[in-house]
Order: C-alpha cells, then structure tokens, then sequence
C-alpha cells in the first residue's frame, strides 16, 4: 500500500494516507473529502558526494536503509 500526502482544502491540515484499491482519503481533522494529492519532496543525492551521514554511518544514501551505507546491497 503507497503513502500519500494531502491537504484538505476545507481546513488547510496535511496528513498522510495509506491508500489501499479506490480507498479515498478523507481529512482527519474535519472529516472533509475534499483534498488534493500533495507532491512528495524526498532526498536523493545527485553531486556523487558522500553525506555527513552517509559518511559517518547513520543511513544508507541510496534507499536510507538505517542500517548505513551498503546495507542494502545498492552501493
């Protein structure tokens, strides 16, 4: 099941949603249907350097796995 982000156009609030077949998402605060999928910004490195994090061993730079860089198989 994907996670999408939305914001209710009645009151504003952005939440997030497992979305599950033609499951639609209603807003949790006001209980409105009117809400629009958001665009979902994550992080992905382009330069080829290495993080801080990266480098020091917190999470994976190609699939954030938590167990550090190489973990996952991907670098």
């Amino acid at each position: 099941m994907p996670l999408y982000e939305y914001a209710c156009q009645a009151c504003g609030k952005k939440f997030e949603h497992f979305v599950a077949g033609k499951d639609r998402p209603v807003c949790p605060d006001c209980e409105s249907p009117k809400v629009s999928k958001l665009l979902s910004v994550f992080a992905v490195s382009t330069s080829g350097s290495r993080s801080e994090a990266e480098s020091s061993g917190y999470a994976c730079g190609s699939c954030g796995d938590p167990r550090g860089p190489g973990a996952c198989g991907l670098d």
